[in-house]
């Protein structure tokens, strides 16, 4: 039997969107002027596509009279709301290079971005929980060389944004839109290092606007359908997944809250009658054992996607079965190719919507290659994610030389997951290059112990890491957290659990119990912090 090489190339048949965000958003406008565009569940605000598009162009308008041009980078650093939105469609408009700041960033990483980025514009929140955002804007103001105005969201600062657009008429924000090609940059995201500073993704209207459609292309969202998005708009998976997936389909974004809720997220879906939802799988887990989970009527629901970290298949039967998401979808992506690059299918079986990230997304090729020779492996062998096409980035950000190790001389931009691709095309990320356990010499991969300990009838989470070890190298460790009101496993219990279904060496020699694992602000597990407090919990 000939082998079969790990490479696919994902449909064709749906023509690319070659439009500028603002045109695409225009054309929906026109389309579906009545549809709700925008809905604000904690204020109550809400608007029409012919309401949103009028007061984006004033926000617009209002850029323009404060003197962005073209290629110029106006930042926002704030949670989920109306004027997020409003500032990403109004940037796109007028081609301002919007830079999304993670609403997490203390004074150190905030002064990195202003001063990296070049920012001319800051959007920002007052405060937000802990965050004195206008205290932190203050200290580090100074030090940002190119910042010449801040903006504060709800206060007289956005009142005057908006008065001043009577200096600029409606014939020169059309005229500046004429002149916008959409290969051009319009977006920097910042992708969280494990190492040294983040390096900011840099993004066309290309780029996001068709990951946008293709992802809701794939969940068949409709005009009128509702999208709860409780994910960061910072992040792809809000302001790309959900925004723009939303406006190429005349759909309407919900915003149930500021920040993730499992609550208020609830409650929004049931009073907005939410087609769909998104969520990484700790937010799902989250509504899942919410106390007014089985008082929630969350029938309108068929659809949503998953992503952003490995789905426990136990989460995902339960989306299907409690949260009705018949056609719920998993994706995976990485913040430099738009996001998405492989996606399932609303139709596929559980099986593949547990056990695999889908396959190619439309006019994407994907590869898997083995991460020292750079040779395209057989099907079933594990090697390192590749993916080419529309999607991938314009490069990091004043940041050629990192740019030139991520994407290679074919364009193929190198992820650093390991994954496998199936006999069926379909594809199974089984870690990061850097997360993979040696012990012993034996290549471990911590999605499936993690899937193992899923089993358990009283863990509620598990993520696996390595530490190290003087006889094996390293050793598995595994960080759980335990259901509500159970016995503490420990690491003999486990061992008793799992001896006879595990390869012994796979079995978790060391057992951390936890209430919460350390994450970013998109609810990735930040495993390098794990394997640093393990390593001290042990004396290691």
């Amino acid at each position: 039997m000939t082998s079969v090489k790990s490479y696919d190339a994902g449909p064709a048949d749906v023509p690319i969107l070659e439009e500028t965000i603002g045109a695409n958003f225009e054309r929906t406008a026109a389309a579906h002027p009545h549809v709700d565009a925008l809905v604000e569940v904690a204020t109550g605000r809400r608007w029409t596509y012919a309401e949103l598009d009028a007061e984006i162009n004033t926000v617009a308008r209002g850029l323009m009279a404060a003197g962005l041009a073209v290629g110029d980078r106006i930042g926002i650093w704030a949670p989920n709301c109306a004027e997020w939105v409003l500032v990403q469609f109004a940037a796109a408009k007028i081609g301002a290079i919007l830079v999304n700041i993670n609403p997490a960033y203390r004074t150190h990483e905030l002064a990195y971005v202003l001063e990296q980025s070049g920012l001319s514009m800051l959007v920002s929140a007052t405060s937000f929980k802990s965050s004195d955002y206008a205290a932190m804007v203050g200290e580090v103001r100074p030090e940002a060389s190119a910042l010449q105005q801040v903006v504060f969201i709800g206060t007289a600062d956005w009142d005057r944004l908006r008065e001043s657009a009577a200096q600029i008429s409606a014939e020169q924000l059309v005229a500046r839109q004429a002149g916008l090609s959409n290969s051009d940059p319009i977006n920097i995201q910042y992708t969280s290092g494990t190492t040294g500073f983040p390096k900011g993704a840099t993004l066309s209207h290309r780029n996001i606007l068709n990951n946008g459609y293709f992802v809701t292309e794939q969940i068949r969202l409709r005009p009128g359908e509702r999208l709860c998005i409780p994910v960061p708009f910072y992040h792809c998976f809000g302001m790309v997944m959900g925004n723009l997936g939303c406006t190429t389909h005349g759909a309407t974004i919900v915003i149930p809250a500021p920040g993730f809720d499992a609550g208020l997220t609830l409650a929004a879906i049931e009073s907005q009658r939410c087609t769909g939802v998104y969520g990484v799988p700790t937010m799902f887990i989250a509504m899942q054992h919410h106390a007014d989970f089985a008082a929630r009527d969350l029938s309108s629901l068929r659809t949503g996607i998953m992503a952003g970290a490995v789905c426990p298949v136990e989460v995902m039967k339960r989306c299907v079965e409690d949260m009705h998401m018949a056609e719920v979808a998993i994706a995976y992506g990485m913040t430099e190719t738009s996001p998405v690059s492989c996606q399932t299918l609303i139709d596929d079986d559980l099986e593949r919507r547990t056990a695999s990230i889908g396959r190619a997304h439309p006019h994407v090729e994907v590869k898997i290659v083995d991460p020292d020779t750079g040779e395209t492996v057989d099907r079933g062998e594990p090697g390192e994610f590749c993916t080419r096409g529309y999607s991938v980035m314009l490069g990091y950000w004043r940041e050629d030389d990192k740019t030139a190790q991520a994407i290679d001389s074919d364009g193929w931009m190198h992820t650093g997951d390991l994954a496998v691709m199936r006999a069926d095309g379909y594809c199974n990320v089984v870690g990061r290059i850097k997360d993979m356990i040696i012990r012993g010499g034996e290549n471990i991969y911590p999605r499936e112990i993690e899937e193992f300990l899923y089993t358990h009838p009283d863990v509620e989470d598990a993520q696996v890491i390595g530490v190290p070890d003087d006889t094996y190298g390293e050793e598995v460790c595994a960080w759980i957290r335990m259901k509500a009101n159970r016995e503490p496993l420990d690491a003999a219990a486990l061992r008793t659990f799992a001896s006879g279904r595990l390869a012994h060496y796979k079995i978790p020699r060391h057992v951390h119990l936890v209430d919460e694992f350390p994450m970013t602000v998109t609810g990735k597990i930040r495993k390098v912090d794990m394997r640093a407090e393990s390593a001290r919990l042990l004396g290691l």
